[in-house]
């Protein structure tokens, strides 16, 4: 698969990027996300400076990330457990039929 050339808009400044073909619009919709973020962050905090502002987003990016993989795995640890019990219970009404009943 070829990759494609888009161009994208962060704080004013367009920048060429390469995606796979066919990924351009969920490239452009990530960068409209970091654009709106970086926006409000410089907004709330009067922080001026590109770099400081790329780092903070970049930090509450990955910040969101690692939460979300948490939720994820705690809740595929939820899941595993309900299946045992669940294996269990299902293991636990076979040893109860009666042979006759099988």
């Amino acid at each position: 698969m070829s990759n494609q050339a888009v161009d994208v808009e962060i704080l004013g400044k367009m920048t060429r990027v390469n995606c796979p073909a066919g990924q351009e619009s969920s490239l452009l919709v990530a960068a409209e996300d970091l654009n709106r973020r970086l926006k409000e962050m410089a907004e709330r905090t009067k922080v001026t400076n590109e770099v400081q502002l790329l780092t903070f987003a970049a930090l509450n990016v990955c910040y969101e990330l690692n939460n979300q993989s948490q939720q994820r795995s705690g809740e595929e640890q939820a899941v595993i457990e309900r299946l045992e019990k669940l294996t269990a219970s299902l293991e636990q009404a076979l040893v109860n039929i009666s042979p006759t009943e099988r």
